[in-house]
């Protein structure tokens, strides 16, 4: 059995925490009914469950205080009406037309927060409001730290709906994007934490000068998440990071993100995903699955799994779909059908970003995990750096410089498979550099068409099972 560090409120049932009774319990009320959702793909994807909230109880913020000129007053009734529609059994907080400052939102099970049409919530610049730190992660390394902007932890039936926008101040967190030498040595400190084995519970990293940025929306833990219509925009780090979850709905959401380490979506150590009619404009990737870093990732050993993205549109971003480098967990089972690279590929006005690659499976010799079963059908780009497909397995960004090896575990990769693709210009079709000892396996390619080629059209190192 892996050694888990969890909170006192959960036990792990199948790689997932299932809550006890605690901040997200409630007695025997009311819940929301479920709506069952359905993702058909090349390999057996579960049906989804998500709340229905259509007859619950609304739970309107300015009815508990909320004041478009207090930021204090908006906070502390945003989070007495979580608790009012929490302790109900079910409810919807509803956020009205306007703008709303706010520190940071703390979801509980059974709560639907709705943003209306027109309303945003403008979340504060200042650390301070991100405090205590709370279970989260960086990178793939579980730790106390800074509270996500919207954070919910061992939840079910959780929502964010409507029309409106959360939307981040980034006065202090663009200061933060540097990363000079102490926040580098918080990390060395924390991965070093991780591979003693530390209990995340002794991991703070709200110390100094680390700059350890917090995720905007994290769910962490939770169960039948429902994210639906709003847009988010600007972040201090990831977008959205569902984690160690297990039937999430991402649907017609716009994200806008252009700072640092800005991906759209990173489902990690999650199954059973749909991410569908989305937009994503974003200086990082699209989405990046991915299922945790290292020791961290051996020790809560949840693959992530089941992960379908369909019919959305990519304006920016460094990869459609990435897939890592974080997958010491494993990833397997993951579809993109219908979705399309819609920007100019061009660095034209100041903060767009290049595309990369569609398909980009990236990890090192530290990693582990695997991956295995990736799918790409019927997608399109107008002119990307690299390839259609890559694969590299030698990638270790900063951590090269920063600690040796510890521990070395190669990935095993095989099944890949993209056909239904068009491209107007690319480097390559195919780009693969497996390890000599592990080649990668199993790669197809059908019914690609790039119009221009600019590089070597196919480029490969240890590859076995290769079809162009």
């Amino acid at each position: 059995m892996p050694n888990f560090s969890l909170s006192r409120r959960s036990v792990l049932y199948a790689g997932f925490a299932v809550p006890l009774l605690g901040a997200c319990s409630t007695m025997a009320l009311p819940r929301p009914t479920g709506k069952t959702v359905s993702a058909s793909a090349p390999f057996d994807m579960p049906s989804i469950t998500v709340p229905d909230f259509g007859s619950a109880k609304r739970f309107l913020i300015t009815d508990f205080g909320a004041r478009q000129d207090d930021q204090a007053a908006t906070s502390a009734a945003i989070a007495k009406a979580i608790d009012a529609a929490h302790t109900a059994g079910q409810g919807v907080v509803v956020v009205p037309e306007g703008t709303w400052p706010t520190g940071k939102v703390h979801l509980k099970s059974h709560v639907n927060l709705h943003l209306s049409k027109g309303a945003t919530l403008l979340f504060s610049e200042k650390p301070e409001d991100y405090l205590p730190p709370v279970q989260t992660s960086w990178e793939g390394i579980e730790c106390l730290n800074y509270s996500p902007l919207v954070y919910a932890f061992d939840c079910e039936n959780v929502a964010i709906t409507g029309e409106g926008k959360l939307k981040a101040k980034l006065d202090v967190w663009k200061l933060w994007y540097a990363r000079p030498k102490p926040h580098m040595d918080a990390l060395v400190a924390l991965y070093n934490m991780a591979y003693k084995n530390v209990p995340v519970s002794e991991r703070q990293m709200v110390v100094g000068e680390n700059h350890l940025r917090p995720h905007f929306v994290q769910l962490n833990r939770c169960k039948n998440v429902l994210l639906e219509d709003f847009s988010l925009e600007d972040s201090p780090f990831w977008c959205i990071h569902p984690l160690l979850c297990r039937d999430v709905v991402i649907r017609r959401v716009k994200v806008r993100a252009h700072g640092h380490n800005n991906d759209g979506v990173d489902p990690e150590m999650s199954q059973n995903v749909l991410i569908e009619d989305c937009v994503f404009d974003q200086g990082d990737d699209a989405i990046s699955v991915k299922s945790g870093r290292d020791m961290d990732a051996w020790r809560l050993n949840t693959p992530t799994k089941n992960v379908v993205m369909r019919n959305c549109k990519v304006k920016n971003g460094h990869q459609l779909m990435a897939v890592g480098s974080e997958l010491s967990g494993g990833i397997e089972n993951v579809f993109v059908d219908n979705c399309h690279f819609v920007g100019s590929g061009e660095r034209g006005d100041g903060w767009a970003v290049a595309i990369n690659n569609l398909l980009y499976v990236k990890t090192n010799e530290r990693r582990g995990g695997y991956v295995k079963n990736i799918h790409m059908s019927n997608v399109s780009a107008t002119k990307i750096a690299g390839s259609v497909v890559a694969v590299e397995t030698d990638v270790l960004y900063q951590w090269r410089t920063l600690m040796p090896t510890y521990v070395r575990k190669l990935t095993p990769i095989e099944g890949l498979h993209v056909s239904g693709i068009k491209v107007g210009e690319a480097k390559n079709l195919c780009f693969i550099k497996g390890e000599a000892e592990l080649p990668v396996r199993n790669v197809s390619l059908k019914n690609v068409k790039v119009d221009k080629v600019t590089g070597t059209p196919v480029r490969t190192d240890n590859v076995v099972g290769l079809s162009v």
